[in-house]
């Protein structure tokens, strides 16, 4: 058989008939077996029948009798011009009947964390895409640089440093996908070390810390950001912040802490890990600039693009003092080499063209919108913090579990300040973590009117002070 004949073969199917049965009687188990196991899914094309018998060194009458068969079993459907196909199956109940119960989804999603995915740019996107492919040298389809594309790099270097204020050399710039690897890397670069993390923060990220060998220990927050004051005390090696948008409860870390951030970390030869994760948006003044600019020799700047454009694209990006480029750069070669490069390459082209920019601007507008819309039907009522900037907000209530239970029987969904504390009690201040970024345009006021109605419903005043 010609080469020719496999390369044109379109769809291979992995069997191996039962000889022994005979070669049709074996042909119809092989096949009924994969589709009884899943092996081949419902809607899976199979091989003509000649290629099929070639394959398998079968006549084609042999095969054509066995894909008969199972027509006539309802294993398989033939249309003409279609091909044959798997059937759809019923479900087997009794395989239904161990199957985890699947929660029923929120009419309503106001939890945070992600942005709007309708709005991603895909034309942009597409546009950029192909100005990369059609320009990428070959080699950026072998294996890269563990620090990622210069062609990134450079173009971030650039934009960080006019739109954020960091000082990005690109030699000093690490691609990642995204800010999860990102801690990871860095955790295991302090091999054991103890990290600081704000209280209240993100528990995820606290696993995250504690997965990579880290020790975490609570960092408190007030109404002025993170109290550095206390790094002395907790023994930190290093220090994770969110000092535009703190996460959850929205304030700006106030001038006086930065300073005395960046203090201990020159005293201490501390590192301060900045996760900018939503610092671009910023609505009633300029954004807050990054603090990695005062201390870059002791500070780690990280930013992704999941919240400017989506987190599908798994692109961050961590600007590292220069003592920490190598050690990095080498976990993240035996961790997974490198990060995809053609996704690289199309971010490039958006913020050297400036269509990233455009998108951020678009974006800003949207969102403020949105944040204004939230405040006109709660901010009335109960005080709303955080609002300076992000995508989310911080709703006061008094109790947070009681007005949970209401937003469920709705069909709402929110976050809830209770699930960010290090070590949850009561006593804690209560809230909920309202995310304006998730729902589509149409869904919006509803939904907004749905989360007043709960609010209303469940307390019938205003919330306690936090």
């Amino acid at each position: 058989m010609d080469d020719d004949f496999w390369s044109g073969v379109g769809v291979d199917l992995h069997l191996e008939p039962d000889a022994s049965a005979g070669r049709r009687a074996g042909l119809e188990r092989a096949l009924r077996d994969a589709i009884r196991t899943g092996r081949l899914t419902p809607g899976t094309r199979l091989p003509a029948t000649r290629r099929l018998a070639t394959e398998l060194g079968i006549s084609r009458g042999t095969a054509k009798a066995a894909y008969d068969q199972l027509i006539a079993e309802g294993y398989l459907t033939a249309r003409q011009g279609s091909g044959t196909e798997v059937a759809p199956l019923p479900a087997d109940g009794a395989a239904a009947d161990v199957r985890a119960p699947r929660a029923r989804a929120p009419r309503f999603d106001l939890r945070p964390g992600s942005p709007d995915v309708g709005t991603f740019p895909a034309a942009a996107w597409l546009r950029a895409l192909r100005r990369a492919i059609a320009t990428a040298p070959s080699l950026a389809y072998d294996y890269g640089d563990p620090r990622g594309r210069i062609e990134l790099r450079t173009a971030l270097s650039g934009y960080l440093g006019r739109a954020r204020g960091v000082i990005a050399p690109p030699e000093r710039i690490v691609i990642t996908s995204g800010y999860v690897q990102a801690l990871a890397l860095l955790t295991r670069v302090l091999d054991g070390g103890t990290v600081a993390m704000e209280d209240p923060g993100l528990p995820f990220h606290r696993d995250v810390v504690r997965k990579s060998g880290g020790n975490v220990v609570p960092l408190a927050v007030d109404g002025h950001g993170a109290r550095a004051d206390g790094l002395a005390a907790l023994g930190a090696d290093a220090v994770v912040v969110t000092p535009a948008h703190q996460y959850p409860t929205g304030v700006t870390l106030h001038p006086e802490r930065r300073r005395a951030l960046t203090d201990w970390a020159r005293t201490r030869d501390g590192l301060i890990i900045e996760d900018d994760y939503d610092g671009e948006f910023r609505y009633d003044r300029q954004p807050v600039g990054a603090l990695q600019g005062m201390a870059p020799a002791h500070a780690v700047y990280v930013g992704t693009a999941s919240k400017t454009l989506g987190p599908a694209l798994r692109l961050g990006w961590m600007v590292l003092p220069p003592h920490l480029v190598e050690p990095v750069a080498d976990i993240k070669l035996h961790s997974d080499h490198h990060t995809e490069s053609i996704g690289q390459l199309a971010l490039a082209e958006m913020i050297e063209s400036h269509a990233y920019d455009r998108h951020v601007r678009a974006s800003r507008l949207r969102y403020r919108r949105r944040r204004d819309q939230l405040l006109d039907r709660v901010g009335a009522r109960r005080s709303v913090r955080g609002i300076a900037a992000g995508l989310h907000a911080l709703v006061e209530v008094a109790d947070e579990s009681r007005v949970l239970a209401r937003a469920e029987e709705e069909g709402l969904a929110v976050g809830r300040l209770g699930d960010h504390w290090h070590t949850p009690g009561d006593g804690r201040p209560q809230g909920l973590v309202v995310g304006y970024g998730t729902p589509r345009e149409r869904m919006y006021p509803e939904a907004l009117e749905v989360l007043g109605r709960v609010l209303e419903g469940a307390e019938g005043r205003r919330g306690g002070p936090m």
